[in-house]
């Protein structure tokens, strides 16, 4: 089965700012990226968001 989006397609749309901090984190909610990655995404660390 695909993982998609990947870290490489997530990075890409929100170097080209079509992806929002937000979305970067859902990315990880949703076990697409790491928190490592998100962090490598964003430069910054990842928090997770309060429930």
């Amino acid at each position: 089965m695909m993982n998609f989006p990947d870290f490489n397609s997530i990075k890409s749309w929100y170097d080209a700012q079509l992806w929002t901090k937000d979305m970067v984190s859902d990315g990880v909610v949703c076990n697409k990226i790491t928190a490592e990655q998100y962090k490598e995404i964003v430069g910054e660390d990842y928090v997770a968001p309060e429930t």
